[in-house]
């Protein structure tokens, strides 16, 4: 496993400025007014690992990568589930040789909606601040599916 003891906020945005080049290049669904961004990356769960939001041309998604070397890692594309103030969101594992294992939430897929790199990254940041904070008057059921807590959380001011 490979843990990044610093911020590894280069190493994301080589990783998917690679991505975007060799894999996404040329496809309808990407925004060319946005570039790819690492934002607010920050130690958590104890110093255990790195969250942060990653701003593409093609989407916005939660992710979360080791600090440390006993990080529990599932396998590749199996899906774990972390709670948060804001719910519980579910991630799936992956793999880039830049950044070794890491885990991703998808939280916004139409980004034609953003006129700006600025609006997106404000959005991304917004999202990581909304995720620490709970519900206020919520009377969804804590069972529920994570995709409902998830689009709850997503519909931040509307």
């Amino acid at each position: 496993m490979q843990a990044h003891p610093t911020d590894p906020t280069p190493l994301i945005e080589a990783a998917f400025r690679r991505i975007h080049a060799e894999r996404m290049a040329g496809l309808p669904l990407l925004n060319p007014a946005l570039a790819i961004a690492a934002v607010g990356f920050a130690l958590v769960a104890g110093g255990r690992e790195w969250r942060g939001a990653l701003v593409t041309p093609w989407c916005i998604n939660l992710l979360l990568l080791p600090a440390t070397a006993d990080w529990p890692m599932p396998a590749s594309h199996e899906r774990v589930f972390r709670d948060y103030p804001a719910g519980t969101f579910g991630f799936l594992g992956n793999r880039e040789d830049e950044l070794g294992d890491y885990l991703i939430c998808p939280l916004i897929h139409d980004m034609q909606q953003f006129a700006d790199q600025e609006t997106a990254v404000l959005t991304a940041r917004a999202s990581l601040i909304a995720l620490d904070l709970a519900p206020q008057g919520s009377t969804e059921d804590a069972a529920a599916p994570a995709s409902s807590a998830r689009r709850k959380f997503l519909s931040l001011g509307g």
